[in-house]
């Protein structure tokens, strides 16, 4: 009798989910590696999450993503976190391991293997716009990383304090908070701005509050947002001579870091070297006539 039609199942929860390209790099990286497996966008309302943990729990998924808003919020529909969640009390990457999920956290070792190429962050000053579980997860890597100040800006300043207390307990740094009003102008000593709101997911119109004219050849300026690729926020800096990081890199970063949870597969040995490729070339041919104008331009 013929057999193997069942697919291991992998997915996202988030609300809204159609603009989630994740689907299409993971699905790549499945074939390239020979597993059966499968990718479930699953648009996932704040009151239906416990219920899509469970449902994947009683599915036998082997993991699951979590996007917006529910990083925080599944923490208690879990069995334990790894070490990177726990300190940024923040997942996107649940794992199954034997009976249990635990919940890992790839978003800011993600954004640093963008980041690297361009700008090592040793030394670096790096302002965060927004203080969601994107901003937890890259400002936490930063500091370990040897960033030596942080920046954070944010519509609730409180929450914002509340990141900046998080950061100062991993790593004594300088590290401020201050609120989101207006036009943000960007300080002359700062290298690296980061927007890790959700401000233009899905609409390439969509403007992130900065004072445009504070932009300036020589500061790196990175998006959180994979779709569209091409944000106005990195179109503004690329007319003003920035140095541009797209969220495709982050996303392909993210996913590597998953695949190898989800499979137990070694995704840092030379037999699996090319899979960051093939993740981004699934990407980019989705975003074609797009992604050109969107990877890193000096």
């Amino acid at each position: 009798m013929a057999s193997g039609f069942r697919s291991e199942l992998t997915g996202c929860f988030s609300t809204p989910c159609e603009d989630n390209p994740t689907v299409v790099m993971l699905e790549a990286a499945f074939r390239r590696l020979g597993l059966n497996w499968r990718y479930i966008n699953a648009e996932v309302q704040p009151d239906g999450l416990a219920a899509a943990v469970a449902g994947a729990r009683a599915m036998g998924w082997k993991g699951f993503n979590l996007s917006m808003p529910h990083k925080v919020a599944v923490i208690e529909h879990l069995d334990g976190l790894g070490e990177s969640a726990r300190l940024i009390h923040a997942v996107n990457c649940v794992v199954r391991r034997g009976n249990t999920l635990i919940g890992e956290n790839t978003d800011g070792k993600g954004f640093l293997s963008s980041l690297v190429p361009v700008r090592n962050p040793q030394g670096a000053h790096v302002m965060l716009l927004g203080a969601g579980g994107a901003a937890r997860a890259i400002a936490v890597e930063l500091v370990l990383a040897g960033a030596r100040k942080l920046t954070i800006v944010n519509r609730s300043a409180d929450r914002g304090e509340d990141l900046a207390k998080l950061v100062r307990a991993a790593k004594p740094i300088e590290v401020t908070a201050t609120a989101w009003t207006g036009d943000v102008a960007i300080p002359a000593d700062v290298d690296v701005i980061v927007n890790c709101t959700s401000i233009g997911l899905g609409d390439a119109t969509a403007r992130v509050p900065i004072a445009v004219e504070t932009l300036r050849p020589g500061l790196i300026v990175a998006d959180v947002i994979p779709n569209p690729p091409q944000t106005r926020f990195l179109t503004e800096a690329r007319a003003a001579g920035c140095t541009t990081l797209d969220g495709l890199g982050m996303l392909v970063g993210q996913g590597v870091l998953g695949v190898g949870y989800w499979s137990g597969i070694d995704v840092t040995s030379p037999a699996t070297a090319d899979m960051a490729a093939t993740m981004r070339n699934a990407l980019e041919e989705v975003f074609s006539g797009v992604i050109s104008a969107c990877s890193v331009v000096a």
